[in-house]
């Protein structure tokens, strides 16, 4: 998949998406690597399910994931997207926990996998990779806290704009008729990463579809206007993505 990848100058630079494996040196990250064996996922095939035992780390190497997880009312949000380089279950490995969230692949993917005790005596013996991940967890930690904030003080109409201009940025394709989001997500991911009910999505989506702000399909959406996504976001330009491209393709 191409992606249009175009950070904001008040984003603080997105150190939460650089993934884990790119922290690494070489050396560390082939070490590590090796300890493992590799598995390949075909498209809406789980890697990880919320709440069974945990065993094992995977390192994506290949292809797109998402994380999602459920409460006991059925309701289900979207946490993250997860890539090339990332790696997913840790936090399980290191508190000995049941995993607290689904992931799913997107796309084909292909992850290696290390038990927990060997990811373990790995960190124990390599205190720079042990940093690398404690930095990973701060970063995120400190992005989903910038996140919290920033929602606390919008309205569901809003969070929902920026969301979906964030997807543009991070995970969007460009193509003759606007940016299309390049990762299938169902209303009810989208709902539950911007705190709102599915038929509120669907209104949501309505109003966009009638301003020929977006079209949508079966998990498809495309942005058309992202110009009206940013004035309801309430960001100005620099929440923007590209412009789609012109008649000959730039």
């Amino acid at each position: 998949m191409t992606r249009v990848a175009v950070q904001s100058p008040d984003d603080g630079g997105l150190e939460d998406r650089v993934p884990f494996l790119a922290r690494l040196e070489g050396e560390d990250r082939s070490a590590l690597l090796a300890f493992g064996h590799e598995l390949a996922f075909a498209p809406r095939m789980v890697l990880i399910h919320q709440h069974e035992p945990s065993s094992h780390v995977l390192f994506l190497v290949h292809g797109w994931t998402k994380v999602t997880a459920s409460a006991a009312n059925g309701y289900e949000a979207l946490l993250a997207l997860r890539g090339p380089g990332d790696i997913v279950g840790e936090s399980a490995a290191l508190t000995g926990r049941p995993r607290s969230a689904t992931v799913t692949a997107l796309e084909p993917v292909r992850a290696v996998a290390v038990e927990h005790e060997r990811f373990r005596a790995f960190l124990s013996g390599s205190p720079a990779v042990s940093f690398a991940l404690l930095g990973l967890t701060a970063d995120r930690t400190r992005a989903a806290d910038r996140r919290r904030l920033e929602f606390a003080s919008m309205n569901v109409r809003e969070r929902f704009a920026v969301l979906l201009l964030d997807l543009a940025r991070t995970h969007g394709r460009r193509t003759a008729q606007g940016v299309e989001l390049a990762v299938p997500l169902s209303k009810q991911e989208l709902a539950g990463s911007v705190g709102a009910s599915r038929e509120m999505v669907q209104r949501l989506l309505k109003e966009l579809r009638d301003k020929e702000a977006v079209t949508t399909g079966r998990r498809t959406l495309l942005i058309r206007r992202p110009d009206i996504l940013r004035r309801i976001a309430g960001a100005g330009p620099a929440r923007g993505i590209p412009a789609p491209p012109g008649p000959d393709g730039t």
